[in-house]
Formats: structure tokens, sequence, C-alpha cells
């Protein structure tokens, strides 16, 4: 198709949109997300809007609105089903209330790599895109965050370690494993860590590396395990009544995009992995591997989790954990 009769197709598909002079795209989508600019989610967003406009020759802009400026994080996706917005993203575990499919990323103790990371996506990701269209939906792609580790004052051997110890806390998950390892939680948002930690009132936490680096948790804690609790993923969605707007030729460049954007964020949080760790260790924070005794307990405290998981979500769950678990016992 000629870029003129291209150009015209999308403007007529384009109807509703705003409209713009013929030195501006013909559509135009607004992409929300709740995370900083800096971020390498974010960039890698950037990245993606250019490579849609490049293979669309400008006919299609994605206007990236950064840190809560369009939608707040936790009502970005509510946005885009509503129309309200064209595309956003989202941490996918903030819409288990009404997609219990997207809690599979915070069933701990399950994924301890990032190629488990990958494998459990790859299963998962069907069934996501089957229960989002029907909810107006279309899934581009997702990206995990850096993997969960676990921050100590003291060095841990055991789980006898938590007894008579408080682990800092922020949701019903976090709540349960200090309670299962014998400590004793304690609410506390991130941005309050370092003066918790300072005050004694918490001894250790669940988060990643990059967290760490960000919050400089070296002036406070001496200990890092990467125990790779789970890999939370952020989802970029667009409302599929503006996807399918588009001409053929627009749909199959986003999806390339989106298919590109993919890979190249696996790939930038492996890299913010590995030099936040690095980042701590030349900060005087001791890096290890999860200790013997630690790790019997968090498998034990993973099956718990994985069973009560699959029982509440039912045959969506099995779709995705059966395979999952009879690939990595092979």
């Amino acid at each position: 198709m000629k870029l003129a009769t291209f150009a015209a197709t999308l403007l007529v598909a384009g109807a509703g949109f705003a409209q713009n002079t013929a030195a501006q795209p013909n559509v135009v989508w607004k992409l929300a997300t709740g995370y900083r600019a800096e971020s390498f989610h974010t960039q890698n967003i950037t990245a993606f809007a250019n490579d849609v406009a490049r293979a669309t020759e400008g006919a299609l802009k994605i206007e990236i609105y950064p840190g809560n400026s369009l939608v707040s994080l936790n009502d970005v996706r509510q946005a885009v089903q509503e129309g309200r917005v064209d595309a956003g993203e989202t941490i996918m575990t903030s819409m288990v209330k009404d997609l219990s499919l997207a809690g599979a990323d915070s069933v701990p103790f399950v994924v301890g790599s990032y190629p488990d990371a990958r494998r459990l996506w790859t299963l998962q990701r069907p069934t996501m895109e089957r229960l989002l269209a029907v909810r107006g939906l279309k899934l581009l792609y997702a990206v995990p965050w850096p993997p969960q580790g676990l921050y100590s004052k003291r060095p841990i051997i055991d789980a006898k370690d938590f007894r008579s110890s408080n682990m800092r806390t922020y949701n019903d998950t976090t709540v349960r494993i200090a309670q299962l390892l014998g400590a004793t939680p304690v609410n506390v948002a991130m941005v309050d860590v370092g003066k918790a930690l300072a005050e004694g009132r918490v001894d250790s936490m669940i988060t990643s590396a990059v967290t760490g680096v960000e919050n400089r948790v070296w002036d406070h804690v001496r200990y890092y395990y990467e125990i790779n609790a789970w890999y939370p993923k952020n989802i970029v969605l667009v409302n599929i009544k503006r996807f399918n707007a588009l001409p053929a030729e627009a749909r199959t460049a986003v999806m390339r995009a989106a298919d590109s954007a993919e890979q190249r964020g696996w790939a930038a949080s492996e890299q913010a992995a590995r030099e936040s760790v690095e980042t701590l260790r030349r900060n005087g924070v001791k890096i290890g591997s999860t200790p013997p005794g630690l790790e019997r307990e968090i498998q034990r405290i993973g099956e718990r989790f994985s069973s009560e998981w699959v029982k509440a979500v039912g045959a969506d769950a099995l779709e995705v954990f059966i395979p999952y678990f009879m690939a990595a016992n092979k």
C-alpha cells in the first residue's frame, strides 16, 4: 500500500480521535504509566513508541505520560478498558481482583531465574490474552522487574534467624511470608524504609536490588541474599477498539514493535539486576545466594502458596502451573 493510501486509511479508521493538521500524525495514542520517565520500563516504552512511528512513517504516534501524570498506576487498566486512555502500562499484579491469573506473578518461590520467568510467561500469555480481550483490551507485551531478594541486618543461616525479628511487609503475601518464617510483619511504605531500618523497627525485607539501590539501603543493612522470591511483570495494554480501528499494516507494525520491546525489556531487566547487585556490593553489602537451611523452608512456603493459588483460581491456573512444573521436573 502506498504511503498516501495508508495515511488516508488511518485517517478514516481514526474517526473519533483528535483531528490533526497535515503536518501531524493522523492518529495519536496516549499511553499512561505510573512509573517515572527514568525507569528502564518507561525508557523501553519510549523506544517502542519510536519504533511504531518509524514503521508507520509517522501515521501513528504514541505519546507517553509517565509518573501518574495522566492516570494513576492502579487505575491504568480500567482507564484503557473504558477508552479514557488509548493505552497504558501497569504492574500485572494490580489486576488480580478482576483477573486472577495475573496473580501468577506474585506466587512466591516458584520462579527462580529469568529463564524460569520467561517459561512462565510463555505459558501464561495465551490465557491472559484471551481474558483481556473479553474485557476490551489488547495485550502488547510484558517485561519483568528484577527479582525480589532478601535484605537483612544480620546474617541468615536458616528460618530460625527470623524469630524475634521484624520484617518489612507491604501486601498480604509478604505478611504471610513473614509469619511463616517466624518474623513479626511490619507494614512500611518504601519511602519510609530507611527511617524504619535506622530506628530498628525493621530487621529484614524482601525487595529487589534495584529498589535497594534507589533507597541506599547500605546505610542500614549489610546482607543481601539472592533468593529470587518472584519476578513481578509490568504489562502494556491498548484499548482493543483503538487497535482494531487501525489498518492491517499498522496493526502488524504495532505488534512487531511490541515483540521487539518485550525482548529489549527483558534484557534491560537482567542488566538492571546485575548492575544493582554490583552497586550494593561496592557499597559494602555482602551478597550471597540462598542459604541451604533457608532454601528448604522457602521451597515449602512456595509449595503452599502454589497449592492455595491453584485452588483459588481453578482451571486457568492449572493451564499454567501444570506444564510449568512438569517442564521444571524433567
